[in-house]
Protein backbone atom coordinates (compact mmCIF):
# COMPACT_ATOMS: atom_id res chain seq x y z
CA UNK A 1 0.00 0.00 0.00
CA UNK A 2 1.93 2.91 -0.75
CA UNK A 3 1.39 6.61 -1.67
CA UNK A 4 -1.64 8.80 0.53
CA UNK A 5 -3.51 5.47 1.08
CA UNK A 6 -0.67 4.39 3.62
CA UNK A 7 -1.80 6.80 6.07
CA UNK A 8 -5.31 5.34 6.05
CA UNK A 9 -4.46 2.29 6.67
CA UNK A 10 -4.33 2.02 10.99
CA UNK A 11 -6.13 -1.51 11.49
CA UNK A 12 -5.12 -1.15 15.21
CA UNK A 13 -6.40 2.42 16.11
CA UNK A 14 -2.73 3.68 17.17
CA UNK A 15 -3.00 6.68 14.98
CA UNK A 16 -6.63 7.73 14.72
CA UNK A 17 -8.35 6.18 17.98
CA UNK A 18 -10.26 3.75 15.71
CA UNK A 19 -9.21 1.15 13.29
CA UNK A 20 -8.93 3.02 9.97
CA UNK A 21 -9.00 1.23 6.62
CA UNK A 22 -8.75 3.20 2.77
CA UNK A 23 -11.46 4.12 0.70
CA UNK A 24 -13.22 0.70 -0.10
CA UNK A 25 -11.17 -1.90 1.47
CA UNK A 26 -12.87 -2.16 5.16
CA UNK A 27 -13.10 -5.70 6.09
CA UNK A 28 -16.35 -8.08 6.03
CA UNK A 29 -18.79 -7.54 8.85
CA UNK A 30 -18.02 -4.02 8.44
CA UNK A 31 -20.49 -2.11 6.68
CA UNK A 32 -21.14 2.15 6.47
CA UNK A 33 -24.88 3.21 7.62
CA UNK A 34 -25.83 3.65 4.15
CA UNK A 35 -25.36 -0.01 3.48
CA UNK A 36 -26.80 -1.48 7.00
CA UNK A 37 -30.22 0.81 5.66
CA UNK A 38 -30.01 -0.51 2.06
CA UNK A 39 -30.41 -3.83 3.60
CA UNK A 40 -33.01 -3.04 6.19
CA UNK A 41 -31.15 -2.65 8.94
CA UNK A 42 -30.07 0.42 11.51
CA UNK A 43 -26.96 0.58 14.18
CA UNK A 44 -29.11 -0.18 16.85
CA UNK A 45 -26.63 1.89 19.36
CA UNK A 46 -23.47 0.37 18.84
CA UNK A 47 -20.49 2.48 18.43
CA UNK A 48 -18.46 3.50 15.69
CA UNK A 49 -16.73 0.31 14.96
CA UNK A 50 -14.48 1.95 12.15
CA UNK A 51 -13.46 4.31 9.59
CA UNK A 52 -12.62 4.29 5.93
CA UNK A 53 -11.02 7.31 4.68
CA UNK A 54 -10.47 8.55 1.42
CA UNK A 55 -7.55 11.58 0.62
CA UNK A 56 -8.12 14.28 -1.25
CA UNK A 57 -6.34 16.83 -3.07
CA UNK A 58 -5.47 19.43 -1.16
CA UNK A 59 -8.20 18.98 1.97
CA UNK A 60 -9.13 16.86 4.47
CA UNK A 61 -10.07 13.29 3.66
CA UNK A 62 -13.69 12.32 3.52
CA UNK A 63 -14.61 9.72 6.23
CA UNK A 64 -17.12 7.31 6.37
CA UNK A 65 -18.16 5.22 9.48
CA UNK A 66 -18.03 1.57 9.65
CA UNK A 67 -20.53 -0.25 11.77
CA UNK A 68 -20.53 -4.25 12.63
CA UNK A 69 -23.01 -6.20 10.63
CA UNK A 70 -23.64 -8.38 13.11
CA UNK A 71 -24.62 -5.91 16.19
CA UNK A 72 -27.33 -4.12 13.72
CA UNK A 73 -30.83 -4.46 14.46
CA UNK A 74 -33.93 -4.23 11.78
CA UNK A 75 -35.89 -1.03 10.92
CA UNK A 76 -38.21 0.03 12.85
CA UNK A 77 -41.30 -0.39 10.85
CA UNK A 78 -43.33 2.84 9.81
CA UNK A 79 -46.09 3.60 12.25
CA UNK A 80 -49.22 5.23 11.01
CA UNK A 81 -48.69 8.27 13.20
CA UNK A 82 -45.05 8.22 11.98
CA UNK A 83 -46.28 8.38 8.22
CA UNK A 84 -49.27 10.96 9.05
CA UNK A 85 -46.66 13.37 10.30
CA UNK A 86 -43.75 12.87 7.62
CA UNK A 87 -46.79 13.84 4.97
CA UNK A 88 -47.48 16.81 6.98
CA UNK A 89 -43.83 18.03 6.74
CA UNK A 90 -43.55 16.85 3.07
CA UNK A 91 -46.68 19.09 2.53
CA UNK A 92 -45.11 22.16 4.59
CA UNK A 93 -42.32 21.95 2.23
CA UNK A 94 -44.40 22.12 -0.89
CA UNK A 95 -46.59 24.88 0.39
CA UNK A 96 -46.02 28.29 -0.70
CA UNK A 97 -45.63 30.74 1.51
CA UNK A 98 -46.51 33.83 -0.42
CA UNK A 99 -49.49 32.66 -1.96
CA UNK A 100 -50.41 29.75 0.21
CA UNK A 101 -50.84 27.21 -2.35
CA UNK A 102 -49.65 23.23 -2.80
CA UNK A 103 -47.12 23.96 -5.60
CA UNK A 104 -46.35 20.58 -6.24
CA UNK A 105 -43.10 20.31 -5.74
CA UNK A 106 -41.12 20.93 -3.21
CA UNK A 107 -40.03 25.02 -2.61
CA UNK A 108 -36.77 25.51 -3.44
CA UNK A 109 -35.40 27.32 -0.51
CA UNK A 110 -33.14 29.50 -2.69
CA UNK A 111 -36.06 30.78 -3.74
CA UNK A 112 -38.33 31.01 -0.68
CA UNK A 113 -41.73 31.13 -2.61
CA UNK A 114 -42.96 28.54 -5.89
CA UNK A 115 -41.94 29.50 -9.01
CA UNK A 116 -45.18 32.02 -9.80
CA UNK A 117 -44.62 34.02 -7.15
CA UNK A 118 -40.96 34.29 -7.38
CA UNK A 119 -40.94 35.18 -11.12
CA UNK A 120 -44.36 37.16 -11.97
CA UNK A 121 -45.21 38.25 -15.68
Amino acid sequence: MGGSYGKCFDPNGARYGIPTYPWRMAPDGYVTRRQLRARGLRPGGQPIAGQVLRPRYRRGPLVAYLYRLDCAKPVRPMTPAKRAALAKANLARRTCPQCRTDAGYVIPTSLGTCVPCAYPN
